[in-house]
């Protein structure tokens, strides 16, 4: 009977874990091919600033973001660090208009941006 009980608790557990991560339903997707297009680019930003239509991973980008940034990223996969990391570094170093406004839309105190300044620091990135 305890075993049978510890079971149903450890599924529980389990359960609990797996919630707590995003989905990587979108991970797949050519972060790449979208930051070289500016047509793409575009629809992901103005998705993200709320001036544009969303796609389906634009929407849980959107929604998952907020979220993200408070938890520095603690429920993401590997490969949504990865793209995560590679799409701040070119928004930045190409884009720093759409970099401001991001900024302005998502840390309008500076709250993030002074919690992840020295880490950016040591990857070489200048935020």
């Amino acid at each position: 009977m305890k075993l049978l009980i510890f079971a149903g608790l450890l599924a529980l557990v389990t359960l609990a874990v797996a919630e707590e991560k995003y989905t990587t339903k979108y991970d797949n997707i050519d972060v790449d091919e979208i930051l070289k297009s500016d047509r793409l680019f575009n629809n992901y930003f103005k998705c993200l600033i709320e001036t544009g239509k969303c796609t389906p991973e634009g929407r849980e980008l959107k929604k998952t973001l907020p979220d993200a940034l408070k938890t520095e990223c603690g429920k993401c996969s590997e490969k949504q660090k990865q793209n995560t990391d590679k799409v701040i570094r070119y928004v930045i170093d190409n884009k720093p208009d759409e970099w401001k406004q991001l900024q302005a839309k998502y840390d309008p105190e500076g709250i993030y941006a002074a919690k992840y300044k020295k880490e950016a620091e040591k990857q070489g990135i200048t935020i």
